[in-house]
């Protein structure tokens, strides 16, 4: 129902961290076998594996008629890239959305990582991307942090917004695309913004309130913001051509705190440079 949002019990946090954490085992398997050479389309076979592996299916493939299990966004790509038969090369930024469905709960999480490259010729444009890379991550959990204490859903986006002026004011926010609640279904109410809400365009965002689970995925690029869909209907791209990346965590919020569903410690080793402390579900 439009406007509404799932409030979920302790338990069925519990039951949706198992989603969240067949997410996780695809990134791991993803960050050991990802290298030059290989095609988006292995990585989204590497997906299909560890699915099958969990008793869990993906909740991206056949999404709006969406054909692959997992999103592999390429350099100029900021989200809803296709996994196909392009090799990945040296120096390239890929950001790889994944998703899982086990027991009727979704887990949505996604991570971005630049291929080494032996040719001194790609340092300059390694660094350029691992910095854009580390301040999306960053960005990412400043927005995390500020659902612990924050009043409303606001609050993620103004601090995600902060977090990018007062460290690397050079890099744009992508306004397009946003995070989002999750449960029974992917997307849910309520939107979660990336970036601060001035003026009363969007009005009073929702408050935070126990029982929410969040979606929180900044996506910043190194040039302008501004995109277009290809004509696949999904690809988005920079309409200048630069680099982009995309990050992403799943959040539960209860009585005693946060958690993020799909960090096996909750996400506590990142927090704690915000001075968080996660509180588990148990």
């Amino acid at each position: 129902m439009a406007g509404a949002i799932e409030y979920k019990t302790l338990r069925q946090m519990r039951a949706m961290r198992e989603a969240a954490l067949i997410v996780d085992d695809i990134h791991c398997a993803l960050r050991e076998s990802v290298c030059v050479g290989m095609t988006t389309a292995e990585a989204d076979d590497i997906a299909a594996r560890v699915l099958k592996a969990a008793g869990a299916r993906s909740n991206f493939l056949g999404y709006y008629d969406y054909p692959a299990n997992i999103c592999t966004s390429i350099n100029e790509v900021i989200v809803h890239g296709i996994p196909d038969e392009r090799a990945l090369e040296a120096g390239d930024i890929v950001s790889f959305d994944c998703g899982a469905v086990k027991g009727g709960w979704h887990g949505d999480s996604c991570f971005t990582m630049v291929l080494p490259s032996d040719n001194p010729g790609d340092a300059e444009l390694i660094a350029a991307r691992e910095r854009l890379s580390q301040v999306t991550e960053q960005a990412m959990w400043a927005g995390i942090a500020a659902m612990a204490w924050g009043r409303r859903v606001g609050d993620i986006g103004a601090a995600i917004d902060d977090y990018v002026t007062a460290t690397a004011p050079d890099l744009d926010i992508v306004l397009d695309y946003t995070g989002h609640g999750i449960g029974t279904s992917m997307h849910q109410d309520p939107d979660v913004l990336n970036y601060r809400a001035r003026g009363r365009t969007f009005g009073r965002t929702p408050r935070l309130k126990p029982g929410m689970v969040l979606c929180i995925e900044p996506m910043l690029t190194r040039g302008k913001q501004d995109n277009r869909v290809l004509d696949d209907d999904w690809t988005v791209v920079t309409n200048d051509g630069s680099d982009a990346c995309h990050w992403e965590c799943q959040v539960a919020l209860h009585e005693d705190g946060i958690w993020v569903l799909n960090r096996r410690d909750g996400g506590a080793r990142e927090l704690a440079a915000f001075g968080v402390t996660p509180a588990p579900i148990g």
